[in-house]
């Protein structure tokens, strides 16, 4: 699958920002979402081909957003790609166990993202 359109899920204005551009400069398609259910929305109407959501957030939290995608038939086939300030190893395991396909350190460094994301091709 080759990934062309991405949903960015953070509740940062400045990281929907630098997300963006950075995604937009390498010819990717963008929508965002400040929160869990800004992201439900967007996906009711519909599907991106990929997902990369920060874990910190009101409401329901990327780890519990990325769980309850996975266990939804409309969504599971979505991969998620985590994108969090938590940096230890036990977030990263955890958030693979809830489903996301890959993890990511912020301060984001953009030849890592990106090829996480060609990782996914």
């Amino acid at each position: 699958m080759t990934i062309r359109s991405v949903l960015v899920v953070d509740d940062s204005r400045t990281e929907l920002v630098f997300l963006t551009d950075l995604l937009q400069r390498h010819g990717f398609a963008v929508r965002t979402a400040e929160s869990a259910e800004a992201a439900m929305r967007h996906l009711e109407v519909g599907l991106p081909d990929l997902i990369l959501m920060d874990i910190v957030m009101p409401g329901q939290n990327g780890f519990q957003f990325t769980r309850s995608l996975m266990r939804d038939p409309r969504f599971a086939q979505v991969p998620v790609i985590l994108c969090s300030s938590k940096g230890q190893e036990t977030d990263r395991v955890w958030g693979l166990r809830q489903g996301a396909r890959d993890y990511i350190v912020k301060p984001v460094q953009a030849d890592e993202l990106l090829a996480k994301i060609h990782a996914l091709d």
